[in-house]
């Protein structure tokens, strides 16, 4: 854990990573925490309308039954170190119980969305030789239907399969509970070391097929210090994690699952097939909620609810968002409306959460993504890689080593090699380091868009456009220009009740 401190500079001058040499991410977040207090509750799996949710709660120790179990069932189904396993599976105790289990059991767990359609779900399987699959009767249907394409897949177990290891075609569909009752809760995890690979996610990026991001164990402990910072020094008495992000995306899996395990923090599952600011409201009320990682989408929609403070009793005390820009309005909003700043931060898949707001010891300046988090090198470089003065955008970079950073991507060596410029590893997007040591994200490489000579990032535009009570949602892209290269186009959603039409259309503009 960090050592709190009441200043940035004190708490990033005074930390050094102290990674063990052998380490295994299961071990850690659910046998040590067992081992300390097996009654400690781990995860509240709640299921229904959020106010009105059923609950089920799951200690560590039950956690770590149910993941002995399963490590020993894919031992059982011939699964060996270094085997990949599937995980296509919503917010649920299976899907905790599986990436633990498979990092004890020393395979790779490949987080897989449940709205990837057949084409997705075949290209990742098949590109990481995934032999295993877990998954649901909801998504069973995709992964029939691309069985036999995929000749390394042996073994598919579905939860409430009802089939107990009969045979479909030519690959077992398990059911999952069924055959776990079967299966000691006894398993001596896999001595992995820290550089050993636990986790593909596929990120897509903007040209050619996605790319596997391949993590070890470390990434866990790379995550630790950025994650405590945005969470206002997560890990304190009562606290309680939910977030509505997947748990496929690091973001959900990684910020807000195992990060909060570490530390022992229980985290709310709740699956929910569209995002409803009202019953996440409901939600986080209900339950006590104290931390949340909330999407800035979530967070706009949720801006558009009324009257909260009356309507809700919340007792959040952190809120860290990511994934776009958040924006100023979205700061105003959140310290207006629910009497707490959100902490933004910056990172991404290959190399997630290095840069960090903490609202309770640094000001939070709105629309920046605040400064490295303790143990990370994060800069602005040149096209040669030189680090540049204050206020010059260039492409935000991290210098490696760092323990949050990918092994490589699967399969596809040179592509990391190919974000590589000396020591840094080069993230993708355009930024600027400000005089106080803040990061400013301006956009996507390929995304800033050129305008009569102009360079403009869509986060700005879109904050902006978000303040006018007829806009929900918005969204800003370039599109070529005869005359200016490009010009600014966006696309909106608009509030209910509004309709579309000139005049809104011309209320807009000018609003902009």
């Amino acid at each position: 854990m960090l050592i709190k401190s009441d200043s940035y500079d004190d708490l990033y001058r005074s930390f050094s990573w102290d990674i063990p040499a052998r380490f295994n991410m299961g071990v850690d977040v659910c046998d040590r925490q067992a081992a300390r207090n097996a009654d400690a509750p781990a995860l509240i799996v709640a299921s229904g309308a959020g106010g009105t949710a059923d609950t089920v709660t799951y200690s560590f120790g039950a956690i770590r039954a149910l993941s002995n179990q399963a490590a020993n069932l894919f031992r059982a189904r011939g699964l060996a170190p270094g085997d990949r396993i599937g995980v296509l599976l919503p917010q649920s105790v299976e899907a905790a119980v599986t990436h633990v289990a498979a990092w004890k059991a020393g395979l790779i767990t490949i987080p897989l969305f449940t709205l990837f359609g057949e084409d997705a779900l075949e290209y990742r399987l098949a590109d990481a030789g995934a032999a295993a699959l877990i998954t649901d009767l909801a998504n069973l249907p995709k992964v029939d239907a691309i069985r036999d394409r995929l000749p390394d897949l042996a073994t598919v177990l579905v939860i409430d399969a009802g089939q107990d290891g009969g045979e479909t075609g030519t690959v077992g569909f398990i059911d999952f509970w069924s055959e776990l009752s079967r299966a000691s809760d006894a398993f001596t995890p896999a001595d992995t070391a820290a550089d050993d690979p636990g986790l593909i996610i596929y990120t897509s990026g903007t040209t050619g097929n996605p790319k596997g991001a391949l993590h070890a164990h470390r990434v866990l402990l790379g995550h630790m210090p950025a994650a405590e910072m945005f969470h206002n020094f997560l890990g304190r008495p009562g606290d309680l994690m939910w977030t509505p992000a997947d748990w496929a995306w690091i973001g959900g899996l990684m910020n807000a699952l195992m990060c909060s395990w570490h530390l022992g923090v229980p985290v709310v599952a709740h699956r929910a097939r569209k995002f409803d600011p009202e019953e996440a409201l409901a939600l986080m009320a209900r339950l006590g909620v104290r931390n949340t990682f909330m999407p800035p989408t979530a967070l706009r929609l949720m801006s558009k609810v009324p009257d909260i403070g009356t309507r809700y009793d919340l007792g959040l005390r952190s809120i860290a968002s990511a994934g776009e820009p958040v924006g100023a309005e979205l700061i105003h909003w959140s310290r207006d409306a629910l009497g707490l700043t959100v902490n933004e931060f910056y990172g991404q898949t290959e190399c997630n959460i290095i840069t960090a707001n903490c609202a309770e010891i640094m000001p939070v300046k709105p629309g920046s993504v605040g400064r490295p988090a303790p143990g990370h090198i994060v800069d602005v470089v040149d096209e040669d890689g030189n680090v540049l003065p204050p206020d010059r955008e260039g492409d935000l970079a991290c210098r490696a080593p760092d323990p949050v950073m990918l092994l490589s991507y699967w399969n596809n060596p040179q592509a990391a090699e190919a974000n590589r410029r000396g020591d840094w590893w080069v993230l993708g997007d355009r930024g600027y380091r400000d005089d106080d040591g803040y990061l400013w994200f301006v956009g996507r490489g390929d995304d800033v868009i050129t305008s009569a000579g102009y360079r403009i990032g869509p986060g700005e535009i879109e904050d902006c456009l978000s303040r006018h009570p007829a806009v929900q949602l918005a969204a800003v892209v370039g599109v070529p220009d005869p005359v200016r290269t490009e010009a600014v186009k966006a696309f909106i959603i608009l509030m209910p009740g509004e309709t579309a039409g000139p005049a809104i259309e011309a209320a807009i503009r000018d609003f902009v």
